[in-house]
């Protein structure tokens, strides 16, 4: 897999650069700033683009930006940023960039090597990873006449699983219950919610994250 690297800070670029060449990817270019990051993505067509989303020339979210040009031109491409600090609006506009392959994590994520990498592999793959920090902020705790206080507390891990990008077999596998079962708690958040049902992994992410970032 050929990765395009976006991080303006050193010891973190070349620590990723390390880590996932160790891990068997080919480190395609490193870029220490946005604009340069769009340059290598749009000569280099890596198979991932991993960014941060503050970087120079703003230091605001620059990176980001970057992300969302780069997807505008090319829908499929697989992209994950990187945030220190967890921002729900970052997610759901990156979530609105298309349909499949994108994840937002929380820089200290990369500290489980094994989980990032299966993140990675499961962008590449089509897949949509929101870190289960960013879900747990956005769920919390349920207000008087929020509709959230109507789940139980399986729905809710259910939602959160289900918001983290996780299959139905995923979840039933984490939660050790049958799939159906996964299938009928989903159904009842759905509905709890008042949000469109789908079973396609990205639109049901999205409609998840839509709502909860309201």
């Amino acid at each position: 897999m050929r990765v395009v690297i976006g991080e303006d800070q050193v010891l973190m670029r070349e620590g990723l650069r390390l880590v996932l060449e160790q891990a068997g990817f080919t480190i395609a270019g490193v870029a220490e700033d946005a604009p340069t990051l769009v340059q290598l993505a749009r000569e280099l067509r890596p198979d991932l683009v991993l960014a941060d989303i503050r970087m120079p020339p703003g230091l605001a979210d620059d990176g980001l930006r970057a992300v969302l040009s780069l997807r505008a031109e090319r829908p499929e491409l697989p992209v994950i940023v990187l945030s220190q600090h967890m921002q729900r609006r970052y997610a759901s506009e990156l979530l609105e960039s298309g349909e499949q392959s994108v994840g937002y994590l929380l820089k200290q994520r990369i500290a489980d090597l094994d989980t990032f990498i299966g993140d990675m592999h499961r962008v590449v793959g089509g897949g949509t990873v929101l870190d289960p920090v960013v879900v747990a902020a956005m769920i919390g705790r349920p207000r008087a006449g929020d509709p959230l206080a109507g789940l139980t507390g399986r729905q809710r891990e259910v939602l959160a699983l289900m918001a983290e990008g996780r299959s139905n077999a995923a979840i039933a596998e984490l939660l050790h219950i049958e799939e159906k079962s996964v299938v009928r708690h989903a159904s009842h958040v759905y509905a709890q919610l008042g949000i469109e049902e789908s079973r396609q992994g990205h639109r049901r992410v999205l409609a998840v994250v839509q709502y909860l970032s309201q």
